[in-house]
């Protein structure tokens, strides 16, 4: 996995209660502090399992379509059918996450993907999928993935204490994470075992922690003031409060500008790795999810020594110095060594652009501004994947990852003019 109203807000109206925390941070909280919480315990463990489900389908579709036609342009559609409701459908899933009660939100978004697997693996299974119909369905999952997405975060501050919210964020882009390295291995033993359909089925299954969560969770209402009626009317607002808040406009150029540019590393590891097989490559995903795990437990006491800005711009330079070293490095140990030191940067980057999303907004409109970062947030990665497969296919690959390093540095400019806040803000 990882969307009330059209009221908009001017720069002159009272403003959400968000206070900046420069002194007096509890040295003593954990990484771990979050899962103290039964709520947020309880959320991440379904979701942890939820999001290995979703790496054993996309492993799943890829290997499905690749026996069921030798054709690229349909192997490449498996991809497509994944990534375009992003573009069609990120912001109005936020507008409405807005509107509605984003608890049942959720119950629809989950249950919908439910069933777009459930219908896939028993199709599956019976020899009735073709081609067309595999890209469909892979289709209605990701468009229920997309609709899910903006209220799916935006619940984050109703799960945990605010002052336990960058931990939050962290595990959960660190469980994402290890899913990454875990589903697609997991995928692939199981369908060298039971066949695409049984993966298929289990992803389905994959997501009822999630929905017997919501369907428990006693949520507390967050009444919007003057509701809109309209999608529209509240994508404008949206929009509007964007324009009108510096926070929100920093988040997004600083999104933007590192998506693009980090990209590389997801577009051409599996040629880098392809010397060392797909199993050298399953374990070098592994080493990245392990790096941001590590980069999460690490991850509250860099917040207490340096700022959001500095903590981001130290991880980028990190970030592109591993970004240059990646394709001049054939020894695969330090390969897994480097994408280690990766993985920790990226979840320091990630997490703390995240977490500023989170609490940039007030709750009314929390989903719509969420829905604007995962766009630029995807968008960017996939703009930067097309562009870096494009300059490697050129230029060869040791280019693509130097000029990415190098647009990385240079893209800290922006760091200039649209500056994170000091320290990480809480909600009052």
């Amino acid at each position: 996995m990882i969307l009330r109203e059209g009221h908009s807000i001017s720069m002159t109206e009272p403003q959400p209660n968000l206070h900046v925390v420069a002194a007096a941070r509890p040295a003593a909280e954990s990484a771990w502090g979050p899962l103290r919480e039964p709520l947020f315990r309880t959320l991440w463990g379904a979701s942890v399992v939820s999001y290995v489900g979703t790496w054993m389908q996309n492993m799943g579709t890829g290997w499905l379509m690749a026996s069921l036609t030798t054709s690229p342009m349909m192997v490449g559609l498996v991809q497509a059918a994944t990534t375009l409701p992003v573009f069609l459908v990120t912001l109005p899933a936020g507008a409405l996450a807005d509107m509605v009660d984003r608890r049942r939100f959720l119950l629809w978004s989950q249950t919908w993907m439910v069933v777009a697997a459930a219908a896939l693996g028993i199709l599956t299974m019976f020899g009735m999928v073709s081609p067309w119909s595999l890209v469909l369905l892979t289709f209605a999952l990701g468009f229920g993935a997309v609709m899910n997405d903006p209220a799916w975060q935006a619940i984050t501050p109703e799960i945990v204490s605010n002052r336990r919210l960058a931990s939050a964020v962290a595990l959960n882009s660190a469980g994402y994470n290890a899913a990454r390295a875990v589903g697609p291995a997991l995928g692939g033993l199981v369908i060298a075992l039971a066949g695409s359909g049984f993966a298929f089925l289990l992803n389905a299954a994959s997501f009822f922690g999630v929905i017997i969560f919501l369907y428990r969770w006693k949520r507390v209402p967050h009444e919007a003031p003057e509701p809109a009626k309209r999608l529209r009317h509240a994508l404008a607002a949206g929009f509007r409060y964007a324009r009108g808040a510096p926070t929100v406009r920093a988040v997004l150029v600083r999104t933007s500008v590192f998506s693009l540019f980090a990209s590389v590393i997801w577009a051409l590891l599996p040629l880098v790795a392809r010397p060392h097989g797909p199993i050298g490559y399953g374990l070098l995903l592994g080493f990245f999810g392990l790096g941001a795990l590590a980069g999460a437990v690490l991850l509250p006491g860099l917040r207490r020594a340096f700022s959001c800005d500095a903590l981001v711009v130290m991880a980028t330079v990190l970030f592109a110095a591993v970004t240059f070293a990646v394709a001049q490095l054939a020894a695969f140990g330090w390969l897994c060594a480097i994408l280690f030191l990766g993985g920790m940067c990226w979840i320091a980057i990630i997490a703390t652009l995240n977490v500023t999303a989170q609490i940039m907004c007030p709750a009314w409109i929390r989903a719509r501004a969420l829905s604007m970062y995962l766009l630029v947030l995807q968008g960017g990665m996939a703009a930067g994947s097309a562009l870096w497969g494009a300059v490697a296919a050129h230029f060869g690959i040791p280019a693509a990852f130097l000029l990415a390093a190098v647009g990385m540095i240079v893209g800290l400019a922006a760091a200039v003019r649209y500056r994170l806040p000091a320290h990480e803000m809480e909600l009052g």
